[in-house]
C-alpha cells in the first residue's frame, strides 16, 4: 500500500484540522515550542473604545500572493530595469469583519519586490492615485543618493514622477515610504522589498518565496469586528493589535490563501522583508531549520548553515533556504510566539510526499498513513 500522505490526512495530523489550530500555537500542534495552548479564536480583550462598522472593501485581498516575484536573473550584463510603482489607500480586510485603511504600493502588502542585478540601472516611475488623500514616496535602502531617492519622488494625489539609479551592491533591501509620518505609513503596508543579485547570480532552487512582516496600530483590540481606524498613540507605545505576514491575519496557508506548496524532494528560497516600523522578528520554520540564512539580506556574505531562529531588523531582510524532506505542514513564524498566536503572524509552506519514516516516524501504520 502506497505512503502517499494526502492533505486531509496531514492537516489532521498537524493540527489545521480546526479554526482554534490555525496558529499552530495549541495543543496538538507538531512542535512543544508552539504549543501555548490558547484559544485563537478567541483573542480579542475588552474593547477600549466603540468601532464603527466594518467598511465596504475596495478589495477582497490585500496580502501579496508570495510565488508572484520575477524569476531569477540569467543575463550577464548590466541592464535599464523599468519599474513602475502606484501608491494605493485601500480598505481592505484584516480577518473577516475587521477593515482597516491600508496604504500600498500597487495594492498589496508587501509591496512587488522589485528584482535587479549589480551594476542595472532602475528606471522608476512613481504615481500616486488621485483618489489618494495623502503624499507618498519611495525610500530605496538599495539607492545611493540623498534619502534613497525619498525626495526626488515625493508625489502628492494624481501626481508622477521619475527617478533613475545604479544598484551598486547586492543584497535583499527593503524599500518603503518616508514621509513626516514614516512610521504610520509603513505600519499602513507601504513596504517592500528591492533584490539585487549578484554578478554570478543566486544558486538554483525549486521555488522561490516572497513574505513580509509588519505590525498594525489600530483604536480596536485584536479579533474585535468593525472598522478599526489607526492609533498614533498604540504605535507610539509600540502596542500593535496586529503583527502580520502579507497585510492579513493568518493570510498564507491552507486558512486562507494556500500558495506555498512543494514536494518533499525540492528546496526553497524565501526572501522576508521586516517593514516593522518598529519590532524586529524572530524568523522561524517549525518542524525544520533554515539550511542557509543571509542575515540582513547581505547576499555578497557567506550564509550562516542550520539556524534555527534568524532576527530579521525593522527595515531590513533576510533571504533564506530550506528543504523539507518529510511531508507536512511547515508553519512559518515570528518566534515571539504571542504574535503568533494572538496577533496573527502565520505563514505556512505545505510539502507533499512519501512518508519517510527513517527521518520521522509518528507511529502510524501503512494503513494509518495511506
Amino acid at each position: 500500500m502506497s505512503l502517499e500522505l494526502t492533505r486531509r490526512q496531514v492537516l489532521q495530523a498537524t493540527g489545521l484540522g480546526g479554526a482554534a489550530a490555525l496558529a499552530g500555537c495549541v495543543a496538538g500542534a507538531p512542535r512543544a515550542d508552539a504549543n501555548v495552548n490558547v484559544d485563537a479564536g478567541a483573542v480579542a480583550t475588552t474593547p477600549t473604545a466603540q468601532l464603527d462598522a466594518a467598511k465596504a472593501v475596495d478589495v477582497e485581498r490585500i496580502a501579496a500572493d508570495p510565488r508572484d516575484l520575477p524569476p531569477p536573473i540569467t543575463r550577464t550584463e548590466p541592464a535599464v530595469v523599468p519599474v513602475e510603482l502606484e501608491t494605493l489607500e485601500l480598505v481592505a480586510e484584516v480577518e473577516p469583519g475587521v477593515t482597516f485603511d491600508y496604504m500600498t504600493f500597487d495594492g498589496q502588502v508587501p509591496g512587488p519586490l522589485i528584482r535587479t542585478r549589480v551594476g542595472d540601472t532602475v528606471d522608476l516611475t512613481i504615481r500616486n492615485h488621485p483618489d489618494n488623500s495623502m503624499v507618498h514616496n519611495v525610500d530605496f535602502h538599495a539607492c545611493r543618493g540623498p534619502g534613497g531617492g525619498a525626495e526626488a519622488t515625493m508625489v502628492a494625489p494624481g501626481e508622477e514622477k521619475r527617478l533613475t539609479f545604479q544598484v551598486t551592491y547586492p543584497g535583499a533591501f527593503i524599500y518603503h515610504c518616508a514621509v513626516a509620518n514614516v512610521d504610520y505609513h509603513i505600519s499602513a503596508g507601504m513596504f517592500g522589498i528591492i533584490l539585487v543579485e549578484p554578478e554570478g547570480g543566486l544558486p538554483e532552487v525549486d521555488h522561490e518565496f516572497y513574505l513580509g512582516q509588519h505590525e498594525l496600530y489600530t483604536e480596536g483590540e485584536t479579533g474585535e469586528e468593525g472598522h478599526h481606524g489607526f492609533s498614533f498613540a498604540r504605535m507610539a507605545a509600540e502596542d500593535p493589535t496586529y503583527v502580520l505576514m502579507n497585510g492579513e491575519k493568518y493570510a498564507i496557508g491552507p486558512q486562507k490563501y494556500d500558495e506555498m506548496n512543494i514536494r518533499t524532494d525540492e528546496t526553497v528560497r524565501i526572501f522576508y522583508g521586516v517593514g516593522g516600523p518598529n519590532q524586529f522578528s524572530s524568523f522561524h520554520a517549525i518542524g525544520s531549520v533554515w539550511d542557509e540564512v543571509y542575515r540582513q539580506g547581505a547576499l555578497a556574505s557567506t550564509p550562516d548553515r542550520y539556524v534555527q531562529t534568524t532576527p530579521v531588523l525593522p527595515g531590513s531582510a533576510a533571504v533564506v533556504t530550506m528543504h523539507t524532506p518529510v511531508p507536512g505542514d511547515y508553519k512559518l513564524v515570528d518566534h515571539a510566539l504571542s504574535r503568533v498566536a494572538r496577533k496573527g503572524a502565520l505563514a505556512v509552506v505545505h510539502a507533499d510526499g512519501p512518508a519517510n519514516p527513517d527521518v520521522f516516524d509518528a507511529g502510524e501504520t501503512e494503513s494509518e498513513s495511506a
